[in-house]
């Protein structure tokens, strides 16, 4: 991740090595910054031979999601780049096709930054020190408002958007081995 000043035609003003990189690794989709620090999820997806029937490859041939390999979230100095704090990855237990890679864009709000991941939780750090303040698992079935057969399931590419006191997030992301779903969801304030 890099800081540039805009002012000083892109003069470099901070770099910071978060992850290892990887073919789908580092910071895919965005970070999210408030007046104090920038939020980053780390992506470093990995992939291992697939276990079973050619049906579980992903689009990556015979290969399917490492579910020990990628994810985390950092919070960086906005003006140094030095690190606040750091959380784990998040752990896939014993999910079928998951991945701790949380490779979604977040998105942040006054006291709270969001990161999707692709074991399909949807998870809201504390600003302050990175602990989990809440976590909601959406890859499961829903009973949709418009009757349609909804299902969740990975989280990747855009994050979520807040508006009007609620949250919106897509869950469902089919590519290189996600967990495919069709659903958008939205959260109050409470969470549910």
């Amino acid at each position: 991740m890099s800081a540039v000043d805009p002012d000083q035609q892109g003069e470099v003003l901070w770099q910071a090595r978060l992850g290892h990189g990887s073919f789908l690794g580092g910071i895919q989709w965005g970070p999210a910054a408030d007046n104090n620090n920038v939020y980053a999820a780390l992506s470093d997806i990995g992939f291992r031979p697939a276990a079973g029937t050619p049906a579980r490859a992903s689009a990556m041939g015979n290969l399917e999601l490492d579910p020990k390999s990628g994810g985390g979230m950092f919070a960086l100095n906005l003006a140094t780049g030095k690190q606040v704090w750091s959380a784990p990855a998040p752990d896939c237990r014993n999910r079928s096709g998951c991945s701790p890679a949380q490779s979604a864009a977040v998105t942040v709000i006054p006291g709270a930054v969001f990161s999707g991941s692709l074991d399909g939780h949807l998870r809201a750090y504390s600003t302050a020190d990175g602990r989990v303040i809440w976590d909601v698992d959406t890859a499961r079935d829903y009973q949709t408002v418009n009757g349609v057969k909804g299902n969740g399931g990975a989280i990747d590419g855009p994050g979520p958007v807040v508006a009007g006191g609620m949250l919106y997030v897509n869950s469902g992301y089919g590519l290189f081995g996600g967990a495919p779903g069709n659903v958008l969801l939205a959260f109050s304030v409470d969470g549910k």
